[in-house]
């Protein structure tokens, strides 16, 4: 429920902190003191049309926080969760409105959308009132109610599943026997295209290896050239080595005669020849490296070319062409096995959707059955509230070939207001005033099933006698034994059934401040006796208004 209410620079209201509790509250107060402020700065917390005009003037921005309690595995709790909102504790909706139009939206305190907010709004408060049209205009609005005053509602959801079940498998049959048909008008093509890539058998990351080792390959046959020469200077009949080699022993045998002053030469000499040997053993090296296969060049070349001419072909890259042969196999496979397929997923379809009928027709014939009992037992209420003449109607239309996820029901509610008179659609037959009283008659006949934990009423009393708003008073009441109701009344006989009394006044801001400013107080019995009295007399109040405003409480009481 609905357990506290605070609201900062909104229109008229400066600053205001209400707290709830459970039953029935109502909202009195002179007209114009701000009734529909509080309940569209509600709305404003709920998720409903921002506007900048609803900022206090003087004032920057406005904020309206409402707090929730409610169970564990409450919807909202659960839609909270799918949207990784935080649901621990109490729920926490917050919405700031910037004077230029900005508006934004947190829930515990996390950044959250108007959308999200709106739907976990709807989940938690309803608010309905003369010209309020919300519950009543949508027809799937009709058949959600109906189905929980049968409690069908997971039957209905099981109903759903299994229609989402029929709708798949059809939506696959249709893709197959696309794929088939597109498979038999290009057959001839995959017959081919799948004999080329198979002989071509490309493999994944083929193309970059082939061209590396291409590369490397051209660069070795550049060098092979230079190489070899320089082999053949180290190695071939003009090598300078042996040259070395024989000077170097005769200086050898001089250097005992001699040695300080052939020494160094012979140790000069010595080096160059292992310099030399050293550079040998590198170009023998290089040789062995370069040496290459012309032919194994021209073999990578085609491959290469080969695979780079497939992949223009089919429009790929190389290293796609062997997931495109896998799918072109699949495809010839389709079209090979294609009818046996298309058979079993024919028969897949009808044994869905024969599942779906059969549901849905047991679900058609419990809807009509509770559609009998929600229209005796809103009948039931019409007498009480001045419809005594009027009829409720729960219109099915049943018709398979207009299946949907909630079965095979068109349903809708019709009233009829005078005998003799058409039924119609409730929204364009009622008045405003025969409306409200047909939502609460609904309301009651539902009592907890299919109703938000807190039901908002605003002037639905508007317009009618004492009886009619003592019977609306007495169907308040009843409906707060389940759900929190709040009422904005002007009737004194719905005021005097509320457990809690809250009066709206408006007045300074401050002592001596030309400010005007909605305040919000919680009445006592004596305050509160004097507000009904005010309701029943008008401006000047009497004893007379006094006392038939006692008697109303201890009636109500």
């Amino acid at each position: 429920m609905l357990v506290q209410l605070s609201i900062r620079d909104i229109v008229l209201i400066e600053k205001l902190d209400l707290e709830f509790d459970a039953g029935l509250s109502v909202l009195t107060g002179e007209t114009g003191a701000g009734k529909s402020i509080l309940l569209d700065s509600l709305s404003l917390a709920l998720g409903g049309r921002g506007d900048g005009s609803l900022v206090r003037h003087g004032a920057g921005k406005g904020q309206v926080t409402a707090v929730f309690d409610v169970g564990a595995e409450h919807p909202a709790r659960l839609l909270l969760r799918a949207n990784d909102i935080n649901d621990e504790g109490d729920l926490v909706f917050r919405r700031v409105q910037s004077g230029d139009g900005r508006t934004r939206v947190f829930i515990n305190d996390q950044p959250a959308s108007v959308a999200l907010m709106r739907e976990a709004g709807l989940l938690l408060v309803e608010i309905h009132g003369q010209h309020d049209d919300r519950a009543l205009i949508d027809t799937d609005a009709h058949r959600a109610l109906l189905d929980a005053f049968g409690g069908l509602t997971e039957r209905t959801a099981d109903v759903g599943r299994l229609h989402e079940s029929w709708r798949e498998a059809e939506r696959a049959l249709k893709a197959h026997r696309a794929r088939v048909e597109e498979a038999r008008r290009e057959a001839d093509w995959l017959r081919s295209s799948v004999d080329e890539l198979e002989k071509l058998h490309p493999i994944e990351g083929e193309d970059e290896q082939l061209a590396e080792s291409r590369s490397m390959m051209m660069k070795a046959e550049k060098m092979a050239s230079d190489i070899n020469e320089a082999d053949e200077v180290l190695n071939g009949q003009g090598s300078p080595m042996p040259v070395i080699s024989g000077l170097m022993r005769r200086l050898e045998r001089k250097a005992l005669e001699a040695p300080e002053l052939l020494n160094d030469t012979v140790a000069a000499l010595d080096a160059a020849l292992n310099a030399l040997a050293d550079a040998q053993t590198a170009v023998e090296a290089a040789l062995r490296a370069a040496d290459f296969n012309p032919r194994e060049l021209e073999e990578t070349e085609e491959r290469l070319f080969a695979l780079r001419a497939a992949a223009r072909k089919y429009n790929v890259t190389v290293d796609a062409l062997p997931e495109l042969a896998a799918q072109m196999i699949a495809d010839l496979s389709d079209l090979d096995a294609g009818e046996e397929r298309l058979a079993s997923m024919e028969a897949r379809v009808g044994e869905t959707r024969a599942a779906f009928l059969h549901a849905a027709g047991q679900l058609s014939e419990r809807r009509h059955s509770t559609a009998a009992a929600l229209t005796s037992a809103v009948m039931a209420e019409l007498p009480a509230l001045k419809l005594e003449r009027a009829e409720f109607i729960v219109e099915i239309a049943s018709d398979a070939a207009h299946a949907g996820p909630s079965g095979i029901d068109a349903i809708a509610f019709h009233v009829r207001t005078n005998p003799g008179s058409r039924a119609g659609p409730i929204m364009k037959v009622a008045s405003g005033g025969e409306l409200s009283r047909f939502l609460l008659a609904l309301k009651v006949a539902l009592a907890e099933r299919g109703s938000a934990p807190t039901l908002v009423f605003d002037e639905i009393d508007t317009g009618v006698g004492g009886a009619v708003a003592d019977a609306i008073g007495k169907r308040l009441k009843r409906l707060a034994g389940g759900v929190q109701v709040l009422s904005v009344t002007h009737a004194p006989q719905v005021a005097a059934r509320a457990a809690t009394h809250l009066l709206i006044a408006k007045g300074p801001s401050e002592a001596g401040s030309v400010t005007v400013s909605t305040r919000v107080s919680t009445m006592g019995a004596d305050a509160r006796r004097e507000e009904i009295a005010r309701m029943l007399a008008g401006e000047h109040v009497t004893d007379e208004a006094r006392a038939a405003a006692a008697r109303l409480l201890d009636v109500a009481d």
